[in-house]
């Protein structure tokens, strides 16, 4: 077979190593089913030449603005910003963040070549202020174009995509740090026992999750990176949180035996994944990728809308660079032990609540909302001291000392809407849970079994929801909100069961619906009963039959307005 046509920017040693030229030269498929199938894999990525057509041919297809500098700008303007530096001592745009450009196969001139284009990148797009990723995406549409001008071309095509159903790489620092939330939120959800080695090794979970970008540009070795570079081309951003997920649960699978210090899991992840090709191929990274079966696109869309929602209240912008990280407060920063006082969890144990919770809530900090030994056993009460407070965390204690109770997503003020009448309300963000005798969590049952449901047309699955879209349809009220993360109406369910998350009259509280109630809690706030429920498909939390020895309900303070 012959030679590969590398060009002038690639050590042609180390190409041949990492990935074998081997494969077709031609593709001839135009229908997207057909190219996600051949994508996944890996069609393509057999052989150097066709991956470079096929590149070229994704990125053209790209809609872009009307005005997108391609690669005659370059040509006019580099020699204008190099001048006479020498490449190897060019500096790197500030939007990087001080992020290493990977060499992968490139040589002395090719990485010389990333700088120069990186900072006519810059020139050229003012508005992008944050986009660590940029360099690997660089350096290696370098390794499969003719010159740098065409690399320049490809790169600026993929920052300027103006499909608003598109996604690609986030180019501020408010998308950024609402990505690294989304993350947070998706491990939390689909990597449960990874999860729970990060908290117990880390002192902050959410710069371990900040670091996800990274691993895939930046450590990943070419052979995978190039390999997840095809599949996002054609599918899109949901693939990198696929692929960072699967490496976190790679990282588990490989670890959990092993003693982790708390001071190096970061590092540990990342050495993991700058080695993965000794333990994890390409293949099977993808297809452990793949296998997970995340949320919608639209789902997606509304968790991260609602990540930068917060994000902004709490003073991020656009336009910003970074942010101190004295500002940010993780999830063993959040509940203080020298403040923090509760007659039923101790510190700990909150600290392990609140590392279930959306990561746009453990930012907070807990605040008390209702103590039975405080405000008294009545449920009239009880929806007074909560009312005004979304979400609230349900804690209690049985006289036998056991400990179970609830995070709900909604305000309980919603009750109020059903005139009198128990109504079931709230979103496929609550769970139930036990922590005594055996620590236990039961989410939705629709997040552990997505075949239960389809999206609704509401919002196509494979379709990025806009604001417009997500806006609620069945209120002309001005005040709503976004369309509410996992709001059962997006989902067409089997039956109204697997929507009963919370209700509450004038004579009990339940948690839970169908077959049975997760919890139920008497207006006097003494007895209660617990069983399985369709909603969340759980084992009784407590002892089925219960007295309430305490109870109380949290709520979610910022902590810049203590």
């Amino acid at each position: 077979m012959d030679s590969p046509g590398y060009n002038c920017f690639v050590d042609r040693d180390k190409m041949d190593a990492a990935i074998q030229d081997l494969g077709p030269k031609e593709l001839s498929c135009t229908e997207l089913q057909e190219l996600k199938q051949l994508a996944r894999q890996g069609y393509w990525a057999r052989s150097h030449a066709l991956r470079g057509k096929v590149y070229q041919r994704l990125i053209r297809d790209i809609p872009c603005r009307t005005v997108t500098p391609d690669a005659s700008v370059y040509s006019d303007i580099v020699g204008k910003i190099v001048g006479k530096h020498s490449t190897s001592s060019l500096p790197l745009p500030e939007f990087v963040d001080n992020t290493q450009v990977p060499s992968y196969c490139l040589n002395a001139r090719g990485e010389g070549a990333v700088r120069k284009i990186l900072l006519c990148i810059a020139n050229q797009f003012p508005d992008v202020s944050f986009c660590p990723a940029l360099p690997a995406v660089v350096a290696l549409l370098l390794h499969y174009s003719i010159d740098e001008a065409e690399c320049f071309e490809k790169a600026c095509r993929i920052l300027a995509c103006n499909d608003p159903g598109r996604k690609l790489i986030d180019q501020s620092f408010l998308a950024f740090e609402s990505s690294c939330m989304t993350f947070g939120d998706l491990v939390n959800k689909y990597c449960q026992a990874a999860h729970k080695l990060m908290v117990a090794v880390s002192e902050d979970v959410l710069q371990v999750y900040a670091d996800w970008q990274r691993w895939l540009f930046g450590e990943l070795p070419l052979s995978h990176f190039a390999r997840v570079f095809d599949v996002f081309l054609v599918e899109g951003y949901k693939v990198l949180y696929r692929v960072a997920l699967a490496i976190l649960k790679f990282f588990h699978k490989v670890r959990a035996g092993q003693p982790l210090e708390s001071d190096n899991v970061k590092q540990d992840i990342r050495e993991f994944v700058k080695d993965i090709a000794k333990t994890v191929s390409p293949e099977k990274l993808l297809e452990k990728a793949f296998a997970i079966r995340l949320f919608s696109r639209k789902e997606i869309q509304l968790l991260q809308m609602a990540n930068e929602k917060a994000l902004k209240q709490k003073g991020i912008t656009v336009k910003q660079k970074s942010v101190s990280l004295s500002k940010r407060q993780f999830v063993h920063l959040a509940v203080h032990a020298e403040n923090f006082r509760s007659e039923i969890v101790s510190v700990k144990e909150m600290r392990d609540i609140w590392s279930w919770v959306p990561e746009r809530f453990a930012l907070c900090q807990p605040l008390l909302l209702f103590s039975s030994l405080q405000h008294g056993y009545s449920l009239t009460r009880f929806y007074f001291q909560c009312e005004g407070h979304e979400p609230t965390l349900l804690l209690i204690k049985t006289t036998q000392k056991e400990v179970c109770g609830a995070y709900l997503s909604t305000d309980w003020s919603e009750r109020q809407k059903f005139g009198g009448k128990l109504g079931f309300f709230g979103t496929g963000e609550c769970f139930v849970f036990r922590l005594q005798p055996e620590v236990q969590r039961y989410e939705w049952v629709v997040i552990r079994h997505p075949e239960l449901t389809k999206p609704t047309s509401l919002v196509s699955s494979e379709t990025t929801a806009t604001p417009a879209m997500l806006s609620h349809s069945v209120s002309s009220d001005p005040t709503d909100r976004l369309s509410p993360f996992l709001a059962t109406r997006h989902f067409n369910l089997p039956s109204k069961t697997e929507s009963m998350f919370m209700a509450g009259g004038a004579d009990c509280l339940i948690i839970g619906g169908g077959g049975g109630q997760a919890l139920y809690i008497d207006g006097d706030l003494n007895r209660g009963r617990t069983g399985h429920c369709d909603t969340f498909n759980n084992q009784p939390l407590c002892s089925e039959n219960f007295l309430i020895a305490a109870i109380e309900a949290w709520g979610f303070q910022d902590p810049d307005t203590q």
